[in-house]
């Protein structure tokens, strides 16, 4: 008989911080989704992976979970802190920024995704209309953890679509409570089976306002002045005893009512949200949510059954299909109405297709209520982490829809400027648009001294162009564009750019076509300046040297020096620094 150890569950804790301890760090040097190795390791330590070969292996039982009852209080535990850390993420302020996102498409989102989920399940499987319901609501919701991660990744989270999806993100967060409350409200503790929908209706309607008035006077009168009054000691200790009070004690509350402890959860973290305690509350579960979603996804995956994938796999494979595709489906035009092109609404609908982690939360308080059957919430529980497998994949086609329909959109633009471009004679050019490129525009525009500008950000130029401004997307290096702007009539060109290949292979081209216009070029140091003063720029101006002149200057002037004499010496040293450009020419 195996020893029992006093303390519960101390192999499967120990076991847990080892796997998180490597795969934390590992997964970030990788650049993979945590969300998913998460995922992924829970389905090869747990029951269903690894753990299956236990019995025959007994040194796997050291390196593996192969009971499901030794992580449901990990599970748990994980479940309560990741609906507290998005119940955070909510408040007031925030959804009224972005209202017309949030409750707009967010909303249409959601129900329209859920009509068409919802009904296509009750088409083909014939259910009772409120398991069709659950199932619709629960599907329609996507991942939170794994969109904002990859938006993140990508440098795309300040963008026009990383703002649509997050708002859309943000409604359905927000849509959990009336899920749970609903699903409470179905349960066969909650209702005798003969009454209608419109008490059903009146009971949800009644626990939605019950909830509500919780989280007004839990919040108004009690947490806030605890959080208050403890504040002043400023001790951390005392702060993060009073976060886990909050959490573990509302979720209890929320359980002891009737509600799920998840639902109190969520309500503590709206309830800080709202605080001028939201930010310290932040700084101090930061350190432990990366491993606080790393216990909630890894015990998700523990609960997915490999057997039923290869019992079935192109069941499976046509069931996550057709929810990415109905999802997207609805996405799209709504990305689209709300003013993104195509290309970019296509790319957010892939990219919100899959699943969310609610439904994990919400699957396990279905079955428990007698809402949904056990195989029917394995079955939905398996499409939704496979789903959120092949999210990476999804959003790596997005994003090559999304540049694709980019470079096709600056390709028509580019071939409807071609007549303005055309008429550009006879007017400095300017290459990259940049701060030093707009600062020179600026000075340009007040002298009345006419000017075209290239820039390669497409964004920069789109914003530049509908303010009126002659910016013109295209690499100044090549010759068949400077010919359409006329280069050989212009008076200069200057060349802004901060790379120095970009700036030598641009020198280069323009000196191969263009040999006599004056070209006048933005370098970073000396080494740069004088390798592009040997490739043909007639004036080289190094970043190092203007700052360290111009700083000079200043400290000379308050030093007592007379200004045309700090002039004279700056001056000066420009002319040592050019003449000394010019030594390997005059060698040559």
């Amino acid at each position: 008989m195996q020893e029992q150890h006093a303390f519960p569950f101390l192999r499967e804790i120990i076991l847990f911080l080892v796997l998180a301890g490597v795969l934390i760090p590992t997964l970030q040097r990788l650049r993979i989704n945590q969300v998913v190795g998460f995922l992924a390791a829970g389905t090869l330590v747990g029951p269903f992976g690894l753990g299956l070969l236990a019995g025959e292996l007994p040194w796997l039982a050291f390196l593996t979970f192969p009971r499901g009852e030794g992580t449901s209080m990990l599970a748990e535990i994980g479940v309560l802190f990741l609906m507290f850390m998005i119940g955070l993420e909510l408040s007031t302020a925030r959804l009224w920024a972005m209202r017309r996102w949030v409750f707009g498409a967010g909303s249409a989102q959601v129900l329209a995704s859920a009509a068409l989920i919802g009904g296509a399940y009750y088409l083909f499987e014939q259910p009772d209309t409120q398991t069709a319901i659950i199932i619709g609501l629960l599907l329609s919701l996507s991942s939170t953890a794994v969109v904002l991660q990859l938006l993140a990744q990508q440098g795309a989270t300040g963008t026009p679509l990383g703002q649509a999806t997050f708002a859309i993100l943000m409604l359905q967060d927000l849509a959990v409570v009336p899920i749970l409350l609903l699903i409470g409200a179905l349960g066969p503790g909650a209702h005798g089976g003969g009454e209608g929908v419109a008490m059903l209706a009146l009971l949800t309607l009644a626990k939605a306002v019950a909830a509500i008035a919780l989280i007004y006077l839990v919040g108004a009168r009690v947490v806030h002045k605890l959080f208050r009054s403890f504040a002043e000691h400023r001790q951390p200790d005392v702060f993060m005893a009073l976060i886990l009070l909050t959490t573990f004690g509302i979720a209890g509350l929320a359980a002891a009512a009737g509600l799920s402890m998840a639902l109190g959860a969520l309500i503590a973290g709206l309830l800080l949200a709202e605080t001028e305690f939201k930010h310290e509350v932040e700084l101090m579960i930061e350190p432990f949510k990366g491993l606080l979603m790393g216990l909630f996804f890894m015990s998700v995956g523990m609960s997915i059954d490999t057997r039923q994938v290869l019992e079935g796999p192109l069941l499976l494979a046509a069931l996550v299909g057709s929810l990415v595709l109905i999802k997207a489906s609805v996405i799209a035009p709504l990305l689209r109405i709300g003013g993104l092109p195509w290309s970019r609404a296509l790319e957010g609908s892939l990219l919100l297709g899959q699943g969310g982690e609610f439904a994990f939360v919400a699957i396990g308080y279905a079955v428990t209520s007698q809402v949904l059957e056990p195989a029917l919430g394995a079955r939905v529980i398996l499409v939704v982490g496979l789903s959120l497998f092949i999210t990476p994949m999804l959003a790596r086609l997005g994003r090559i829809i999304g540049e694709r329909g980019d470079t096709t959109a600056r390709e028509l633009a580019a071939s409807q400027d071609g007549a303005q471009l055309a008429s550009a004679r006879g007017r400095i050019i300017i290459a990259g648009f940049g701060r030093v490129g707009q600062q020179l525009a600026k000075l340009l525009t007040q002298q009345h001294i006419p000017f075209v500008a290239f820039e390669c950000n497409a964004k920069l130029v789109s914003s530049l162009h509908a303010e009126g401004k002659p910016v013109y997307f295209g690499n100044a290096s090549r010759p068949e564009l400077l010919r359409r702007v006329h280069a050989g009539e212009a008076p200069a060109i200057v060349l802004t750019m901060d790379h120095p290949g970009s700036a030598m292979q641009a020198v280069r081209g323009i000196r191969r076509e263009f040999p006599h216009i004056p070209l006048f070029v933005r370098s970073r140091d000396e080494n740069d300046a004088r390798a592009l003063r040997l490739a043909g720029a007639t004036v080289v101006v190094p970043e190092t040297l203007e700052a360290s002149l111009q700083l000079s200057a200043f400290v000379l002037e308050a030093m007592g020096l007379d200004e045309r004499l700090v002039d004279g010496i700056v001056d000066h040293e420009r002319a040592l620094f050019a003449a000394g450009l010019l030594e390997p020419e005059n060698r040559a």
